[in-house]
């Protein structure tokens, strides 16, 4: 995953350099220990010189712009007129955080006075704020002072969230076999998809996949088998057969993935057949794609698939799920799915176990069994309502797993913070799908940022 890209935009007032030009001396310096401190949390950060005018902030602009920056985080100086500035920033496609923090920890009674020219940014932030809402511009806020708060990781986290947010248009999502037939929840057409977020649908040619599968090479299909076994625990003997035509399925799907440069996929397992293309069901290629940033869901969910891809360019450790039992006595949920988890989230080192598979008469296939592993993350839908699409967001925090739990079942138990039944009524209420996304590694204001960059309505439970 290439670094994220962030234009750090300093504002400040030609007023200040006309009658306080030594400030200049302090100041900057102060600029280029944020950009070091953003960097530190993994951003590319690409610098300009102090903004006073809007000429200047429309040639900052045009800079990141040209540059490739995912977005733009604004940090006042001092105070900054915001006409100077929210005519080009409204403008502008990148999404804004602004970054509303000081040099100076401690303003008491004790302060030297001359301190204030240093640290009244606060009112050109609320200035600029103010001015950004009223001009129905999507922006992030975060406060805190840069040394004593984690500020700076909000802010990159925030980052993340507009970079998932702009890998979503232009991208490509394949479908093989089409939708569950009667699953209506997550059905979207290409059109709207299109027409919405900028998604590509790519529909598969069963004669496509047949001629894709037959060019595999056994020497292909050897070095990935031999691959899988340094990769997985193998508890028992497998089906060689079956292995041999799963990995085949694999490397035939990640072969047409490559071909038609997928930033998502889905599979509907009740069309994977020899005549389709596909000799087994390739669970174990959908947990691979995941890992290396191309997101997937089962049953041609489409959608959910393309916001899967979308967040595992800013979050890596991002993966379908599903809800499928209530555990009512300690208030958990169950999370799995026939075989697919992201294996960076797994718990421990996948086990590579034969599945029995009766849909069709595709082979039975072999699946890489792992479990999520416990800690925070937060559970994402995303669904269509009447007028438009709608994310539902929650903190939830997943159950260390025992190792001899379910072993042939990809397996997670998630605690939410609302009270199990009042969480599974506003999920319903709320009109969310029964496929789910789980990430790792992020908090839920950044994944509303995520959510309004996309112009979707938002409801956090």
């Amino acid at each position: 995953m290439k670094k994220i890209r962030a234009g750090l935009l300093p504002l400040y007032i030609k007023l200040y350099d006309d009658l306080i030009p030594s400030l200049r001396d302090r100041l900057e310096p102060f600029y280029q220990k944020i950009a070091g401190r953003l960097e530190q949390e993994g951003l590319e950060v690409l610098r300009t010189g102090f903004c006073r005018l809007e000429s200047e902030f429309a040639g900052a602009v045009r800079q990141f712009e040209q540059q490739g920056a995912d977005c733009i985080i604004t940090l006042h100086m001092a105070y900054s007129p915001s006409l100077e500035s929210v005519a080009v920033l409204t403008e502008t496609p990148l999404p804004v955080i602004v970054l509303d923090t000081t040099e100076t920890f401690t303003f008491d009674f004790q302060q030297d006075p001359d301190e204030i020219n240093y640290n009244h940014g606060i009112h050109g932030v609320m200035d600029l704020c103010s001015l950004l809402r009223r001009n129905g511009k999507p922006y992030a806020i975060c406060a805190g002072h840069w040394q004593n708060s984690d500020v700076i990781h909000r802010a990159a986290g925030f980052a993340r969230a507009a970079r998932a947010a702009g890998a979503l248009k232009g991208m490509r999502v394949g479908s093989c076999g089409g939708s569950f037939a009667g699953m209506g929840d997550f059905l979207v057409s290409g059109e709207e998809l299109r027409s919405r977020f900028g998604v590509e649908l790519e529909t598969a040619d069963p004669a496509e996949l047949c001629r894709i599968r037959d060019s595999v090479t056994n020497e292909e299909i050897e070095r990935e088998m031999a691959c899988a076994r340094e990769r997985f625990e193998i508890p028992e003997p497998l089906d060689e057969t079956c292995f041999r035509l799963n990995t085949k399925a694999c490397l035939t799907v990640r072969k047409w993935a490559e071909r038609h440069q997928l930033g998502a996929f889905s599979v509907n397992f009740l069309k994977v057949s020899p005549s389709a293309g596909l000799d087994s069901m390739p669970f174990t290629e959908a947990c691979r794609a995941m890992e290396n940033g191309v997101g997937y869901a089962g049953e041609g969910d489409v959608l959910t698939a393309a916001f899967t891809g979308a967040l595992l360019q800013a979050f890596p450790e991002s993966s379908f799920t599903e809800i499928f039992c209530p555990d009512w006595q300690n208030g958990n949920l169950f999370l799995s799915h026939m075989g697919e988890i992201n294996y960076r989230i797994a718990d421990g080192k996948p086990q590579l176990r034969g599945a029995s598979f009766n849909y069709t008469d595709a082979s039975a296939p072999v699946v890489g069994y792992a479990g999520f592993r416990g800690g925070k993350a937060v559970f994402l839908n995303i669904s269509r309502g009447a007028e438009d699409f709608r994310a539902v967001i929650s903190p939830v925090e997943m159950l260390d797993i025992p190792p001899e739990v379910f072993p042939s079942a990809m397996r997670g138990w998630m605690r939410p913070q609302a009270e199990l039944p009042d969480f599974l009524e506003r999920l319903s209420q709320n009109g969310a799908t029964h496929h789910s996304i789980l990430i790792y590694g992020a908090e839920p204001e950044q994944l509303e940022f995520f959510a309004r960059l996309l112009g979707m309505e938002t409801v956090r439970i």
